[in-house]
């Protein structure tokens, strides 16, 4: 066989590289799936997915759904596809329809599975001090990311590197990955291996997880900014109003502050936590427009002591 007919599943800009670089490869794309339109912007426009709006452009079928029931199933088997390929569709596939193609279904994972199983792997990594990450090619099964592994490829974290920077990255070489193993199930030579290793969690995120906590110390408080931008985002109370912490950096030559303090030192501003304290580099205050967080500052009317919580 020369060629294989898949059928890409993915809805988000990271899923888009690899849509990509299989449209581009020898192999046939009937078809995409993808999750349903949704409100987006402050207007609630309706909106197709970054995936859908590839796939039209390039004049490919879209199957949008939520859920893979029968009416799904059904147009999935209608499509006659060899392979599934899966990158952050959303969606659980169930035991039907991964019987559905001929070589079943394959995941592209950001992260060294089992490590970072679930829905946020790149933002969990980072928040737990991570310093290597990368991306894991699988054979998709019914429990959670616990399939035989095809392919994986490492990517260093870098100490300032945010959640979306790094996805932003991983999506690009986690793409090369993933058609390679296509070429090689289409030739026959791919061979699968069971996971092997620690078991993490990886679930997804909310609102909570970007609030950040000043009684932790520099290092913990550094990991989730990083790891919760730009979604749901780091924020913390100051004076009554959300402030959002959109860049952040561990003042190293900073002496100690109180926990949670703010204070402007020459043209910096930093936040004390249970060890150094944290500079804040930028800034979107509630009501306003993103600024420098000196800008921030020099907007403050109040005149006692400013505190973060």
């Amino acid at each position: 066989m020369t060629s294989l007919r898949l059928l890409f599943a993915g809805s988000p800009e990271v899923a888009v590289p690899s849509l990509e670089t299989l449209v581009a490869s020898d192999h046939d794309v009937v078809a995409v799936l993808t999750r349903t339109d949704s409100a987006q912007g402050r207007r609630r426009v309706m909106t197709a997915t970054p995936v859908a709006q590839r796939a039209e452009r390039a004049g490919i079928e879209v199957v949008r759904a939520n859920r893979l029931d029968s009416a799904a199933s059904g147009a999935i088997a209608a499509l006659d596809v060899d392979l599934g390929v899966i990158v952050a569709y959303g969606g659980l596939v169930p035991k039907s329809v991964l019987a559905i193609p001929r070589l079943g279904w394959i995941n592209l994972h950001f992260s060294l599975l089992p490590q970072w199983r679930g829905a946020a792997p790149v933002q969990r990594a980072i928040m737990a001090g991570d310093t290597v990450s990368g991306a894991t090619v699988f054979q998709l099964v019914e429990q959670l990311d616990a399939g035989n592994i095809f392919a994986t490829m490492t990517e260093p974290i870098g100490a300032q590197q945010t959640a979306g920077a790094l996805l932003s990255q991983l999506s690009i070489s986690g793409a090369a990955l993933l058609a390679d193993v296509v070429d090689s199930l289409c030739e026959g030579t791919a061979r699968a291996v069971p996971q092997s290793g620690e078991v993490t969690l990886a679930p997804k995120l909310s609102l909570d997880d970007g609030r950040i906590v000043w009684s932790q110390p520099a290092d913990a408080v550094h990991n989730r900014i990083r790891g919760v931008t730009p979604e749901p985002g780091a924020s913390t109370q100051v004076d009554g109003k959300r402030l959002k912490i959109l860049d952040a950096a561990i003042a190293c030559e900073t002496p100690t502050m109180r926990v949670g303090l703010i204070e402007l030192v020459g043209k910096q501003v930093f936040v004390g936590t249970a060890t150094l304290p944290i500079e804040l580099l930028r800034v979107h205050p509630e009501g306003r427009k993103e600024m420098d967080a000196a800008a921030w500052w020099r907007g403050l009317t109040s005149e006692s002591e400013v505190v973060a919580s």
